[in-house]
């Protein structure tokens, strides 16, 4: 007679007459850890700015130059990185400032700086190598004005929106920057959980978040009845934040992430609902102020026919 087989590496794990073993199933990913992101603008282009620098040093040392020449192609490759660097910071603060509708121009132009100081390090290097200074700049000015064309110019005005007074756009400007401040200090915070799921989710958080920084933007009137949002509400998420990746960098207790999940679920869901909330007044005062022009018109024609 047909005996089926339940050795211990059977699908049913285990011998015949053994108790049943617990079974352990694997957490479904709710939220992929993209969700919400977009790729870097010229992220290829400022990645390789990057490596510039990094070939540059390397066949700095292993050709054992003099002194003099190793000290300028040193000092080059130091303003080529530290070009790489303002050129990242000015393009994330240019997407910032593209982004938001109400916005200051950025303190510093670090795109502009960003060219000087690679068109700088590329002269150092042509410099140390044969000690033409003519060729240096030359080769210097073309790296730089080739870094401008690439990159751009960083935003030079303020934007605001029209029939709003300086005070009141600053106003706005200055709570967004205080919440968006907030956003940025409750990632850093989720970062010492080490968990890329939980990453992912508070990045989908902020973005429901985002959407009623436009929305104020959009209109200045409701910065009032989101004030509590901007400023309550969204410091006790990130303090929130700051105890949990505490807590659960010590132990783990998938107990603690559970709830913390939840939280952010519900906070994210409040949001939602003031902003939906918040785009239905706006429709409504709009039908007001059409039904109310309605109204005018009709009397003007009445009185004209009359």
């Amino acid at each position: 007679m047909a005996k089926r087989y339940g050795g211990q590496h059977s699908p049913t794990g285990r011998r015949p007459g053994d108790t049943p073993r617990e079974t352990v199933t694997a957490e479904r990913l709710e939220v992929p850890s993209f969700k919400g992101r977009t790729p870097m603008r010229h992220g290829a282009k400022i990645n390789m700015l990057f490596v510039l620098p990094v070939i540059a040093l390397g066949a700095t040392l292993f050709s054992f130059p003099p002194v003099t020449e190793l000290a300028a192609e040193l000092a080059g490759v130091a303003a080529l990185f530290l070009g790489a660097w303002l050129t990242r910071d000015g393009v994330r603060a240019e997407d910032a400032f593209d982004e938001r509708k109400v916005a200051r121009r950025p303190a510093i132009p670090r795109k502009m700086f960003g060219s000087v100081a690679t068109g700088l390090g590329t002269g150092l290097l042509v410099y140390g190598g044969a000690w033409v200074l003519p060729a240096a700049i030359g080769i210097g000015v073309i790296a730089a004005a080739l870094h401008l064309v690439s990159f751009g110019l960083d935003p030079m005005r303020d934007k605001g929106l029209e029939g709003i007074d300086r005070h009141q756009t600053d106003r706005i400007a200055r709570k967004i920057d205080e919440a968006e401040r907030v956003l940025d200090e409750m990632s850093d915070a989720i970062r010492r959980a080490r968990d890329r799921q939980l990453e992912g989710r508070v990045e989908t958080f902020q973005t429901t978040v985002r959407q009623m920084f436009r929305q104020v933007e959009a209109d200045p009137r409701d910065l009032t009845s989101a004030r509590r949002y901007l400023g309550v509400y969204l410091q006790g998420a990130r303090d929130a934040t700051v105890q949990f990746a505490d807590l659960y960098g010590r132990n783990r207790d998938p107990q603690i992430r559970s709830d913390y999940m939840d939280f952010l679920d519900d906070l994210e869901n409040n949001f939602a609902k003031r902003t939906r909330a918040m785009l239905t007044d706006d429709r409504s005062n709009l039908d007001i102020e059409i039904e109310v022009l309605r109204e005018r018109l009709n009397r003007e024609n009445l009185h004209i026919e009359g």
